[in-house]
């Protein structure tokens, strides 16, 4: 199978997931598929077993790992050792993932917003304030959200859903 069928595959099972997480919580699939490209180099290289989208670990996890990370530290990238949780699979990292933007502490102010106003760069740029380092990262999230690629994987995914 070449890399770019693998990818498509790959993105392909995301959306699925994402869509499902998106009726189930409101998590827009968008942003979740943006973000688990971004964090997981489209799937291919998740933290530890499987965690696609780059969540540390926190106190609801019950496992994690320890890996090397770039961080962005006043202004300069620095590698640094940090605790990321660990999932058995793409669906429970995707599911912690929509239940964190959607209940977590830190993005309580911007989901609300989102909920009224359904403006996805600005829950992108909220969320991004604190889910990354790196001051390119809303950009990158935003720009990969809105890729005919992710748009088209989505419709799919809905329209399975639909016939299923």
């Amino acid at each position: 199978m070449s890399e770019d069928t693998d990818r498509q595959a790959r993105l392909a099972e995301i959306a699925g997931i994402a869509v499902a997480l998106e009726a189930q919580t409101g998590c827009p699939a968008p942003m979740m598929i943006a973000q688990w490209a971004v964090e997981s180099l489209w799937g291919s290289k998740p933290v530890g077993h499987a965690n696609y989208f780059g969540i540390k670990a926190n106190c609801r996890d019950p496992k994690s790992c320890v890996v090397e990370t770039e961080e962005v530290v006043g202004g300069k990238r620095v590698e640094e050792k940090l605790a990321f949780a660990d999932y058995d699979s793409m669906a429970d990292s995707a599911r912690d993932y929509a239940l964190l933007i959607t209940q977590g502490a830190p993005y309580r102010e911007a989901w609300t917003s989102y909920q009224q106003t359904h403006d996805l760069n600005a829950l992108i740029a909220a969320v991004a304030a604190h889910y990354a380092s790196d001051p390119d990262y809303a950009a990158l999230v935003g720009l990969i959200s809105r890729q005919t690629n992710v748009t088209r994987a989505i419709a799919a995914a809905r329209q399975e859903k639909v016939n299923a």
